[in-house]
């Protein structure tokens, strides 16, 4: 089957749930029009179900090769991209000083719904690229700017991160690559860097990494480290590609999925390097780009989950095996297909809620990012601190729920699945890498323990459950949606519980709040999900109210109800288990494991 950008549900949430169009004056362009916002969607959606979506498998199975440091991507790919950046689809959120178009972030993340379904390993090249312009432009000299952004916005560059080495992941100040200045302001950069998406290909003249390193003479640890540019090419004044840099891709990972991208082993000897900030700020500085791709990491494993979850579904329609327990539904075929069963339903409504509830807390997420910017100080600084708590909680609970919806979709397939004649095999493989990279799941959730609820006295939280108090106030009288907002009521009184607990108990032991911060992010996650939910049943409600028989409407309530009925009841689990602290993990020695 072929998949299909879901652009009528991302309408739905853009202009019912989140009114984008009433909230121009705090983007910085009067312009996002219904119309706009609209034909963005679909022209978005036609390049993505036409273009990219039949390449998607071709990746999967051809791979990219490497001959001579040089990497082919696979058949098509390099056409395919040539046309998203003649399309202008690279540049819709990047700065017009830059050549960008300037559009809010909403809308580029609701295209990359679309091109990350359609294939998660080739929307990783434009993906990296955004997350070094960005860390670029928010830490970059003026003269670093101007002379490499305008063709990193256009996509005729690309762009990548570079942190990993073999001895270090997690743990970054243990970085080894050093850089040693050159006398001139610039500096040389030598070491090897692993796992680099996207480190070389053949789609772009240049490659603009951004590389962590440590300066000749710093500090040990996090401290000492530095953020660098580092071109594949140099690049005159005049913009005219001149000889290679000092750096090489010396090897290919062999990976379990996302095959198309190219997964590089990068070696730099002595290869030129330009400051990105300051010295010492390397890792201040990597954050920008870091929590880009942690929220467009949300971002693909959700959105692998929506394609496996529609191949499912055509799969459910079209497989005959047994009949009804109510009776045959199919009387004139040998059998009945298999959505007919309960337990078949049990998945696919699973999958549905998680898909249909990720795609809406991905855009309302999306907009704080814009909100960030706006001029009101009060809104910029809610939508800052929202961003803070808010971007672990995606990257991994959108990770792990995308994870599980593709297991889901193998496993409605059948053993037909698990076979590559179908493509529930690529999703589950090329799904699990969102859990681990951008920072393990487990980290995000000591990130959010650790730093983020404590951060400014806990301010972004209390705000957060403010906001949720006053829609449940607003809405406690709307009969209409009561079980969604009860539900919701209910799930923030025990991820409130939950966060009490961590603050009485946290500090007594660190290790309870390790021992918790995995249940509690999924309670936060949970919560979310909630509040995501009872905002578009309030909005699909109100068409109903207002006479739109549109059967969206009723169908996106019978989704809620289950979300609310059969998955929301998980919090309590969560709360239940956070609670037993670090004993119960923490009192087995190593040795006996």
């Amino acid at each position: 089957m072929a998949y299909k950008s879901p652009v009528r549900d991302l309408s739905f949430v853009l202009h019912d749930v989140l009114q984008v169009e009433t909230l121009a004056e705090h983007f910085g362009n009067a312009d996002v029009s219904r119309d706009l916002v609209d034909q963005i969607l679909e022209e978005g959606a036609k390049f993505a179900d036409g273009v990219i979506a039949p390449i998607n498998k071709t990746g999967d199975v051809e791979q990219c090769t490497l001959e001579n440091g040089v990497v082919t991507t696979p058949t098509g790919w390099k056409d395919a991209y040539q046309q998203m950046v003649e399309a202008g689809w690279t540049s819709l959120a990047f700065s017009p000083e830059y050549g960008g178009q300037g559009l809010p972030s909403i809308l580029s993340m609701a295209v990359g719904q679309f091109t990350a379904a359609a294939s998660a390993a080739f929307s990783m090249y434009p993906g990296l690229t955004a997350g070094a312009f960005h860390g670029i432009e928010a830490n970059g000299s003026d003269e670093l700017k101007a002379k490499w952004l305008p063709k990193m916005a256009t996509g005729e560059w690309t762009g990548t991160m570079n942190l990993t080495e073999p001895q270090c992941g997690t743990d970054l100040g243990m970085v080894r690559t050093k850089a040693v200045p050159n006398g001139d302001g610039t500096y040389a950069i030598s070491g090897q860097k692993i796992w680099i998406s996207a480190g070389e290909h053949d789609f772009a003249d240049n490659i603009v990494h951004t590389v962590l390193a440590r300066v000749e003479g710093a500090v040990p640890g996090i401290k000492g480290l530095s953020l660098f540019l580092v071109p594949k090419f140099h690049v005159d004044d005049a913009g005219t590609i001149g000889e290679r840099n000092g750096v090489q891709c010396v090897g290919l990972e062999h990976k379990m999925g996302i095959h198309g991208n190219a997964t590089c082993v990068m070696q730099y000897e002595d290869a030129k390097g330009w400051l990105i900030g300051e010295e010492g700020r390397g890792m201040n500085n990597m954050f920008v780009v870091m929590n880009e791709a942690r929220l467009g990491t949300g971002l693909q494993g959700l959105a692998i989950g929506d394609a496996a979850y529609q191949h499912a579904v055509e799969f459910a329609n079209d497989r005959l095996q047994g009949r009804a327990l109510t009776g045959p539904k199919n009387p004139e075929g040998p059998a009945d297909p298999i959505i007919v069963h309960p337990d078949v339903r049990r998945m696919l409504m699973e999958s549905k809620a998680y898909v249909e509830g990720g795609r809406a807390f991905i855009l309302w997420t999306a907009l704080q990012a814009d909100l960030q910017h706006s001029k009101d100080e009060a809104v910029a600084q809610k939508a800052n601190d929202y961003m803070g708590l808010i971007t672990p909680v995606l990257k991994a609970f959108l990770t792990d729920r995308g994870f599980h919806v593709a297991s889901l979709g193998m496993q409605v397939h059948g053993g037909s699945g698990y076979t590559e004649h179908f493509q529930a095999s690529q999703y589950l493989r090329d799904a699990r890498i969102t859990m681990i990279y951008e920072g393990t799941n487990g980290i995000q959730a000591l990130d959010l323990v650790g730093r983020k609820l404590p951060a400014k006295g806990g301010r972004a939280i209390m705000s957060w459950f403010g906001d949720i108090d006053a829609f449940v106030s607003e809405n406690a009288g709307n009969e209409a949606i009561k079980s969604y907002v009860e539900g919701l009521s209910d799930a923030k009184a025990k991820l409130q519980e939950g966060t009490m607990w961590l603050m009485q108990n946290g500090m007594a032991n660190p290790d309870n709040a390790g021992a918790a911060s995995s249940d509690y992010l999924h309670l936060f996650g949970l919560t979310a999900y909630a509040y995501i939910w009872a905002q578009m049943a309030k909005a699909a409600q109100a068409k109903i109210d207002a006479g739109d028989a549109d059967p969206f409407y009723a169908n996106k309530l019978k989704t809620g109800r289950y979300f609310i009925e059969r998955i929301l009841p998980d919090a309590a689990a969560h709360l239940t288990k956070l609670k037993t602290g670090a004993e119960v993990l923490m009192d087995l020695e190593a040795s006996a494991f």
